[in-house]
């Protein structure tokens, strides 16, 4: 069978979860229309008889204004190291300008084959298609072909899975055939618990929120008990995310059950607490060790 691993690179919210998601046919990974959603580096695994496919999804490459957002840089661009392949995303509407030409940079740098991909051609026109590809076969030294792809309509989805396939080494099935993901549940359930806050909250609260799982038991009753701690920056953002009367932090935790619930399929009891951890996206190494990225940072 042929086999390998896939990075994915881009900057923020070009839609590199969401076309991750479409390939597999699933929703693995959370997504949102606000950047950066993405924090840590997440192999999503998809496997047929005929070959196995670990997606390596990585943050936004960009230009980082805090410490935590160095680490998600540092833990994007060391995923494109020892890869079989990088697919290199780009957002049509938005084009290619300074900040896709610093990740075209990493990319080279990495030496890499790479696909090019042109994401959300739903949005444009024929035209800048057009000058987008061009642009990125001059921009990418190791490009092997252009592929368009809309992840919301699908289009191109298939290509772009046929033409990873035939740029793989045959190799071993790394993972049971069964598994899509090699995170635990407990940094599953945080994804989801993050990714319902980025949808219902205002929009300075997403990137001053970190989850983390403190708890998972299996309760007499067969019951499924998830502790979390919600942890922001300020403490009007608490006030945001718990809302008045409670209202919500109860819609939060109702959205992210149902989802938990469907992944696990079980019943889940989800106890969400919302603390205040003041300036923590500017903290080293041990906050972020907190918020499950150590294990991106190695080497």
């Amino acid at each position: 069978m042929r086999s390998g691993f896939v990075a994915l690179a881009g900057k923020p919210n070009v839609g590199k979860s969401s076309i991750v998601n479409a390939v597999v046919g699933k929703k693995v990974l959370i997504v949102s229309d606000k950047p950066q959603t993405t924090r840590n580096r997440i192999n999503v695994i998809h496997t047929t008889s005929d070959y196995q496919v670990i997606f390596v999804d990585t943050p936004g490459i960009h230009k980082p204004l805090y410490r935590l957002g160095e680490y998600m840089v540092k833990a994007a661009v060391s995923a494109l190291k020892g890869v079989d392949l990088v697919l290199t995303v780009v957002d049509a509407k938005q084009g290619i300008r300074k900040p896709e030409e610093f990740v075209f940079d990493y990319v080279n740098q990495s030496n890499t084959k790479t696909i090019g991909v042109i994401n959300k051609i739903d949005l444009v026109d024929g035209e800048r298609i057009k000058s987008l590809k061009k642009k990125m076969e001059d921009g990418l030294k190791n490009c092997i072909s252009i592929i368009k792809t809309s992840a919301v309509t699908g289009e191109g989805i298939k290509e772009l899975l046929d033409l990873i396939v035939d740029n793989l080494p045959e190799g071993p099935q790394y993972y049971p055939e069964d598994m899509i993901t090699d995170r635990p549940l407990s940094f599953m359930v945080s994804e989801i618990v993050r990714e319902k806050i980025f949808h219902l909250t205002y929009e300075e609260v997403p990137h001053s929120v970190a989850v983390i799982v403190e708890e998972i038991k299996e309760r007499e009753n067969g019951v499924l008990y998830i502790r979390a701690n919600i942890y922001v920056d300020r403490k009007s953002q608490k006030g945001i995310i718990i809302g008045n009367k409670g209202n919500m932090i109860k819609k939060i935790g109702q959205n992210a059950r149902q989802e938990i619930e469907y992944l696990v399929g079980n019943k889940v009891f989800l106890d969400l607490h919302v603390k205040v951890k003041e300036k923590w996206r500017d903290k080293d190494f041990i906050i972020l060790n907190e918020i499950g990225m150590k294990d991106d940072l190695r080497g």
